[in-house]
């Protein structure tokens, strides 16, 4: 790429910058981005340009295989229950040290020696998330998962007053029992995307989007309307784990967030060129 080039990128970003300035964008990480060193730092790297041009980025974080890594030290098995970690009290206190404590502060972390400014929180800070325990018509017991009561979003628009970006580790603060949750990623950053009044929300998957043909990547769907939704999973195009994505998605479109997005993470940049390109990437729900 010649100067010339690099000068056109830039122009071409300009009126997404101009969009964005000042909005509120919640990124979902997760998936094989966090795992390679590579994507990981493609993603720290797009996170803090963002904030750079005065985009309020909100970053939102798993950690599977990083507690599937600590049970394996401590010999626990890591148990499933209908596609969800079952988690007692041993593994719970495996989760709150893994995702509040390595992950969180890694990323953090990484965000500073990268040149950005950010704030490491989890969901017990301030009560920022708020849940009882999960319970199903199924009959399953899922240990201490937390269904989602409460987002208390004041701790976060407050970093982001002091020009901070907000790290945030999905443990939630029990409201029922004396204990903490653990509560799904996905959803936590779509109800934080509505309390926080966001502009768009993002989730990092380890897919290309909504394909027509899961085995086939050129089949992928760049635009869906909130209203096509249902159609698209009678028809068994959204299906599997990506149903519950879109579900997240599609909770954020009716609480008042304009644009989401189901983005590639092991494509480098992807966020950037969502955001700041004409073309895009993934699959945009609104």
């Amino acid at each position: 790429m010649n100067n010339l080039e690099r000068a056109q990128t830039l122009v071409e970003a300009l009126p997404y910058i101009q969009q964005y300035y000042g909005k509120v964008v919640v990124i979902k990480y997760g998936g094989n981005a966090m795992i390679s060193p590579e994507l990981f730092d493609a993603v720290m790297e797009d996170i803090i340009l963002l904030h750079l041009v005065g985009i309020h980025v909100v970053l939102v974080h798993g950690g599977g295989p990083e507690i599937n890594d600590m049970l394996g030290k401590i010999g626990k098995e890591p148990k499933f229950v209908r596609g969800l970690r079952y988690t007692d009290e041993e593994t719970m206190t495996v989760v709150q040290g893994v995702l509040c404590g390595k992950v969180n502060k890694d990323l953090v972390a990484t965000i500073i020696r990268k040149g950005g400014r950010a704030i490491g929180l989890c969901g017990i800070d301030g009560c920022l998330i708020e849940a009882r325990r999960m319970r199903r018509d199924d009959g399953e017991d899922y240990g201490l998962v937390g269904d989602i009561t409460t987002i208390n979003p004041s701790v976060v628009q407050k970093a982001m007053e002091d020009n901070l970006i907000p790290v945030v580790a999905t443990v939630a603060i029990g409201i029922d029992a004396d204990t903490s949750y653990n509560v799904n990623a996905d959803t936590a950053a779509s109800r934080l995307a509505v309390s926080l009044g966001a502009e768009k929300l993002i989730i990092l998957t380890d897919t290309r989007g909504v394909l027509r043909d899961p085995k086939d990547d050129a089949t992928l769907i760049k635009v869906i309307k909130r209203g096509e939704i249902q159609a698209l999973s009678d028809a068994g195009v959204i299906s599997g784990g990506m149903i519950p994505k879109i579900e997240c998605c599609a909770g954020a479109i009716d609480g008042g967030v304009k644009r989401t997005h189901i983005l590639d993470g092991r494509i480098p940049h992807s966020i950037l060129i969502e955001m700041l390109t004409d073309e895009g990437a993934g699959t945009m729900i609104f």
